[in-house]
């Protein structure tokens, strides 16, 4: 399905907004069902999740803490007096994990939308130009980071080094320098860009054109209709609870 740019940056925002706000089990698992509905209805590539698979020992680590540092509930797991696990941890560690997975399903609507129609669409939410330039670089940037850094972790085990076999001391030592070289890539590439702008002057006029003008058809009223309504009910519910 087709929809303006602007309908899926407000789906974004309703879910996302969603997730943090929201603090019962009760009302995220729903959400996280209606994001993952969205986002195969509207052809999302969900294939990203596979990245993600360390979530599971996310999961882990925050019910641990969470279970050692603030106790509640039943006691699952004990090392003497020391509460290793707690049915309240493990509902803080779901909880924390399905918020990070409903903010990263959303994230996948925007896949499909090119950085010219997000701007468009900012732009014709009377978002200043410099603004949604801004943001459209950012979400440009952060593969961008990620490629760099998967460079230089080829790099080094090219080398002959098996970082997964380091132990951890030397693991941590080692991904410290892995941030310079990935950092300074960026840097490079910030300056690129910023003496590409400069040599196309931008910001030499108070005002843009644009040739691209983006118009809303029913599925697009309909759907941020919903959004809105859906947004303000489930708030409502949790406000309540």
């Amino acid at each position: 399905m087709k929809l303006d740019p602007r309908t899926k940056l407000l789906m974004v925002f309703s879910l996302s907004s969603l997730a943090v706000f929201i603090k019962e089990l009760e009302l995220l698992i729903p959400v996280m069902f209606i994001a993952l509905l969205l986002v195969y209805f509207l052809g999302g590539e969900l294939s990203v999740l596979k990245k993600h698979s360390k979530f599971l020992l996310i999961f882990i680590g925050i019910a641990v803490i969470q279970s050692i540092f603030s106790p509640s509930g039943e006691v699952l797991l004990n090392i003497g007096s020391l509460k290793l696990l707690t049915t309240g941890g493990l509902v803080k560690g779901v909880r924390v994990i399905l918020r990070m997975f409903i903010i990263i399903v959303s994230a996948t609507i925007m896949l499909d939308s090119n950085s010219r129609e997000i701007i468009q669409g900012l732009i014709q939410w009377k978002v200043p130009y410099e603004l949604a330039f801004m943001v459209s670089l950012a979400i440009r940037f952060l593969p961008l980071l990620g490629e760099e850094a998967r460079d230089v972790y080829t790099a080094i085990q090219l080398r002959g080094i098996e970082v997964e076999e380091l132990p951890l001391k030397k693991r941590f030592k080692l991904y410290s320098y892995l941030l310079m070289p990935v950092l300074s890539g960026v840097m490079v590439r910030a300056r690129e860009i910023s003496t590409s702008l400069e040599c196309r002057a931008f910001r030499a006029y108070p005002q843009r054109s644009s040739y691209q003008q983006l118009q809303f058809q029913t599925a697009d009223y309909l759907i941020v209709i919903l959004s809105l309504i859906f947004t303000a009910v489930v708030l409502t519910i949790s406000f309540i609870l």
